[in-house]
């Protein structure tokens, strides 16, 4: 990693992970702070299809997305810290764990997601993270998320 790398824009993170539209749920990464620690930033906006049927009349982001999204900026920032762009890096959930939610997104918020590494080191294959998302300061969501980076692209 190079130490002067601490953000990670739209087209950084698209080297780092393979996720495109409808499904990358992040727009950056901010305040990388090595594998320990990062924020991930998402605009919530109506034009996503998730709000065509998650409701109608009430858009609500799932919370299955929020926490894809605070996986995707855990990728992001393992990815970062590894200097894995344009390297294949695959990630795969293996456990979701003490998740709540606490308000709902909506179309026009702002999610800030913080993620923090509570287990893993370069070289391993199994990370685990804490992630807590936020919009205007206010709790969203919490989880606690394990995950494999699958270095090569190649599979378990």
């Amino acid at each position: 990693m190079t130490d002067a790398l601490k953000t990670a824009d739209i087209q950084m993170i698209k080297r780092l992970i393979p996720h495109r539209y409808p499904f990358l749920l992040i727009d950056k990464v901010v305040d990388i702070d090595g594998y320990q620690s990062a924020r991930g930033i998402k605009n919530v906006t109506m034009n996503e299809p998730h709000f065509q049927g998650h409701f109608p009349d009430k858009p609500i982001m799932p919370g299955v997305t929020i926490v894809e999204a605070m996986a995707q900026t855990a990728a992001v920032m393992v990815g970062t810290a590894l200097d894995m762009a344009d390297k294949n890096l695959l990630v795969y959930f293996m456990a979701i764990d003490k998740c709540k939610f606490r308000r709902m997104v909506v179309p026009g918020d702002v999610l800030e997601m913080k993620v923090s590494t509570t287990r893993g080191k370069p070289g391993g294959k199994v990370w685990k993270f804490s992630g807590m998302a936020e919009v205007e300061g206010e709790m969203a969501c919490e989880v606690e998320f394990t995950a494999m980076m699958d270095l090569d692209g190649a599979g378990a």
